[in-house]
């Protein structure tokens, strides 16, 4: 039988699909729709009201398309409401954020070196910063709204570079930069549920009631829309930093995902500009490349600094370490894992541990069981190809070493 730590493996793989689904769905249809909207041309031939068309092709048809800037004069019998896209991307993403983080909290989401918290203070801290996030970034769209709109995003750039910093000091890196995205992601949705949708059935309102719809509704949504659309690609990216310790695990990780939300600009608004059909700002590319080199640059810097002291065993490292066959699972993982997953690896060619787990010491070994259970027990994903030829034997000793604890593989 499935014991509950491959259950939960699998529960996690089911969200975790159900998550890139629907992001792909979400980012698809808005890059597509902002695409549409800035590629619009006036022709003599439109209707009443109708603020510009596009003709496409695609899948061996043809298509016309018009958009109508406020309204048309009737509510049009079918209607496609595009809002599920996003609410399914939020909720799966929450739910990935619970599994993982939440009641992995002592594995993934807290370190003791960074800042000593309980469980709940982190989850608190977790929570109460992704209100915070749609909180201020509401209030600047306010206090903001007939400004210049480069000066609110300079606001809300501000207010990331503020939150990169913060969470690195509260959060394990991998950790910190997986909530900045969330708290990016958090704003996106809320712009599409606390916004976009109630000013377009505002608009649908007065349609039906025979009123004529008021402008400013569509340019707030028109707005948000926007930032979602410059939001995305970093969202992307720190989404899947936490596959890259390059990346999260680094002395300088809230500059590089500071610097990422500026890539992010860069590389929308030459494709905006593309589709605008305003001509061909090779200028972004150059930017973006110097932006990259420069966040390759900062990664190479914890290889300058002295590691951080090792923290003491507490929660379910400490019982994995008094688990039964503890001390043969460290001498097994030392023998068959360490000369890669090591702060300076011995394995020809490998210059940083792989996910950036060191495997050194038993309280690290004791810290990673579940991802040995699952990598080299239940899977023999690890070692790779099997180069450092574990035994049978091995696999049982972790498998029942890791069984001997008891804790079904759900807590850290």
């Amino acid at each position: 039988m499935y014991d509950l730590a491959v259950m939960w493996e699998w529960v996690e793989i089911g969200v975790r699909w159900l998550h890139v689904i629907t992001a792909i769905a979400w980012i698809g249809s808005s890059f597509y729709f902002v695409a549409l909207d800035l590629g619009l041309r006036k022709t003599p031939s439109l209707p009443p009201l109708a603020h510009g068309e596009e003709w496409q092709v695609h899948g061996g048809g043809f298509y016309h398309i018009q958009k109508y800037l406020v309204a048309p004069e009737m509510m049009p019998e079918h209607l496609t409401w595009f809002k599920w896209e996003s609410y399914a991307t939020w909720l799966s993403g929450f739910a990935m954020l619970v599994l993982v983080y939440y009641l992995g909290a002592e594995m993934f989401l807290i370190d003791p070196t960074v800042m000593d918290l309980a469980v709940w203070q982190a989850v608190g801290i977790s929570l109460a910063s992704l209100a915070f996030g749609w909180l201020v970034y509401n209030t600047l769209c306010r206090v903001f709204v007939n400004a210049d709109q480069t000066v609110l995003m300079v606001a809300l750039f501000v207010v990331l570079v503020g939150m990169s910093w913060f969470y690195t000091q509260v959060f394990s890196g991998r950790a910190a930069l997986l909530h900045l995205g969330a708290f990016t992601a958090t704003i996106m949705s809320a712009n599409v549920f606390m916004v976009i949708m109630p000013n377009q059935r505002i608009v649908v309102a007065d349609l039906k009631a025979g009123r004529k719809p008021d402008p400013k509704y569509g340019k707030i949504a028109k707005q948000r829309s926007t930032h979602n659309n410059y939001l995305t690609l970093p969202v992307i990216f720190l989404m899947l930093s936490n596959h890259y310790p390059l990346v999260f695990a680094t002395e300088y990780n809230w500059i590089i995902a500071s610097l990422v939300f500026l890539m992010g600009v860069t590389i929308r608004h030459w494709f905006n500009t593309q589709h605008a059909r305003k001509g061909n700002p090779h200028w972004t590319w150059g930017l973006t490349a110097i932006l990259f080199l420069m966040i390759a640059w900062l990664s190479t810097a914890p290889l300058r600094t002295v590691p951080e002291p090792e923290a003491a065993l507490s929660g379910a490292a400490l019982q994995h370490a008094a688990a039964a066959g503890f001390d043969d699972v460290v001498g097994i993982v030392q023998g068959r894992c360490s000369m890669c997953h090591a702060a300076e690896p011995s394995w020809e060619g490998m210059v940083w541990p792989p996910k950036g787990v060191v495997l050194e010491t038993p309280a690290q070994i004791a810290h990673e069981a579940r991802r040995i259970y699952m990598q080299s027990g239940v899977s023999h994903a690890m070692p790779p190809g099997n180069l450092s030829y574990m035994e049978p034997e091995e696999r049982f000793a972790i498998i029942r070493w890791f069984r001997a604890a008891g804790l079904g593989g759900v807590e850290g």
